[in-house]
């Protein structure tokens, strides 16, 4: 072999060794849904399992059955389908057709859509909710200290989210009659906020990334919980964010500030309380719901001045797929290793 050849040689081994090769594609827990397009009444088709159990997770299908959900399209499915179409003004079809599946592998919170108390919680044009009881925290308790406690599964400085989170908890005290502080004792807290992977001790384990962001529970439990595996972005604008599946921290702060205080989701598709968020998108303003919802439980700041109905908190979304990515990067590892090993072995044929 020609001489001249080690130097080419060894440039190629070099840049093999330094290229840094995509991350494999994220699939999103509730893509597979997407198989069951076209499903209708009496049919059986793998999958629709895993629908019925989602559909009770959120609240749409009783959870006495949850242990014997078949593969079975029956019409218990179907009306807990239309309910859902219904809940996200959709066509009231009871079909699983493109829309109404689109809506269900859109990322969003764990908390459930519906429970027992929902219908009766709502008022008049308004669509926020409560939990069942209506619980909030005591009328006496006005300042509500919140601690960071997990973190160590996340790679965002606890600095950055010191700021994150001091913002979204500002944006509820902006409008009704309660305080936050943050205390790095656990036993003063009032509200903890951790990042956790799948199983973490509650019954909402996460599912990786997208499908459900995070959960938080109703007054006067306090714990706030956020899945570890989404790519979280803590500064700067999401939509400018790498990642396809990047998300935004405190949109989903401030969406889950609202469960701690007692708001349940909302039916409007602006307000801070709907149930999902589409990947690259930033949505932290409240809006007129969101005020009036909050301000039943607690009453008004009375600095606070009325939303313009200008601020109904789009989503900012940088034209990303709401599941993440479906195809791989343009090359995979596996197919530049390819090309670098033909490269080799070429030169070594001269």
């Amino acid at each position: 072999m020609n001489s001249s050849v080690f130097p080419v040689l060894l440039f190629f081994i070099s840049a093999a060794a330094a290229f840094k090769f995509p991350q494999p594609p994220i699939k999103n827990p509730w893509l597979d849904f997407k198989n069951l397009s076209g499903c209708h009444i009496g049919e059986n088709r793998q999958g629709v399992a895993h629908l019925k159990a989602y559909l009770c997770h959120f609240g749409y299908l009783p959870a006495e059955g949850r242990s014997n959900f078949t593969d079975s399209f029956d019409s218990i499915l179907e009306a807990a389908i239309a309910a859902y179409q219904r809940n996200f003004h959709l066509d009231v079809t009871g079909e699983l057709d493109a829309p109404t599946l689109e809506q269900l592998i859109t990322p969003r919170c764990g908390v459930p859509d519906i429970t027992n108390a929902t219908s009766s919680a709502l008022r008049g044009r308004n669509l926020y909710s409560y939990f069942d009881g209506a619980p909030t925290w005591p009328p006496a308790k006005t300042q509500l200290k919140y601690a960071i406690t997990a973190t160590s599964a996340v790679q965002i400085d606890i600095a950055r989210l010191r700021v994150v989170f001091e913002r979204a908890f500002a944006r509820w005290s902006a409008v009704t009659t309660l305080a936050f502080e943050e205390t790095e004792s656990v036993p003063e807290a009032d509200i903890t906020i951790g990042f956790y992977r799948g199983s973490h001790g509650d019954e909402g384990d996460f599912d990786g990334p997208l499908g459900t962001l995070a959960h938080a529970f109703s007054p006067t439990d306090g714990r706030f919980h956020l899945d570890a595996a989404e790519a979280w972005v803590a500064e700067g604008d999401v939509a400018d964010a790498s990642s396809d599946e990047a998300v935004d921290l405190e949109s989903v702060a401030v969406h889950e500030i609202g469960h701690l205080l007692g708001l349940g989701h909302s039916l409007a598709p602006e307000a801070i309380m709907y149930p999902t968020l589409r990947t690259r998108t930033k949505k932290v303003e409240l809006t007129t719901d969101d005020v009036e919802g909050i301000q039943s439980l607690y009453g008004r700041n009375p600095n606070f001045r009325e939303v313009s109905p200008s601020a109904s908190s789009p989503e900012t979304n940088a034209a990303a797929p709401a599941h993440g990515r479906t195809a791989a990067a343009a090359w995979t590892g596996r197919q530049v290793s390819c090309i670098l090993a033909g490269i080799v072995i070429g030169l070594l044929l001269l």
